[in-house]
C-alpha cells in the first residue's frame, strides 16, 4: 500500500524557466507557477512531489472554473503534451489571465 502524500507543501521564490522573471513564494500556499506569465514547470506528479523526469514547460491554455469557485488555469507541457490544471494565484497577471481565456473560448 502506497502511504505518499498526495501533496507535498513547497513554497519557494524561483526564476521562471519562461520569462525569466524572479518569481516570489506566496507565503499562503504553494508557489507552483509563475504570477507574470502564468507558465509553470512540469515537475510533479503529485503537487509537490517532484518525482515527474519529463521537467518541460507548462503552457498556459485555459482558464476554467471549479465547482468549489476557485479558477484554474489548465496546462499543456510543450515537451509531452500533458495536460495539468493549477488553481490561480491572488497576484497572478490579471490581464494575462484574461489574454488565455479569451483565447480559449
Amino acid at each position: 500500500m502506497n502511504n505518499k502524500k498526495k501533496f507535498t507543501m513547497i513554497d519557494e521564490n524561483f526564476i521562471c524557466e519562461k520569462c525569466g522573471k524572479e518569481v516570489k513564494k506566496l507565503g499562503y500556499t504553494a508557489r507552483d507557477h509563475c504570477n507574470f506569465c502564468l507558465c509553470s514547470k512540469h515537475v510533479d506528479i503529485n503537487p509537490g512531489d517532484r518525482e515527474e523526469s519529463c521537467k518541460g514547460i507548462l503552457i498556459p491554455i485555459a482558464i476554467e472554473k471549479s465547482k468549489n469557485d476557485n479558477y484554474k488555469i489548465v496546462y499543456k507541457c510543450e515537451k509531452c503534451g500533458a495536460i495539468r490544471k493549477n488553481i490561480m494565484a491572488k497576484d497572478d497577471n490579471y490581464d494575462k489571465v484574461l489574454e488565455i481565456a479569451k483565447s480559449s473560448i
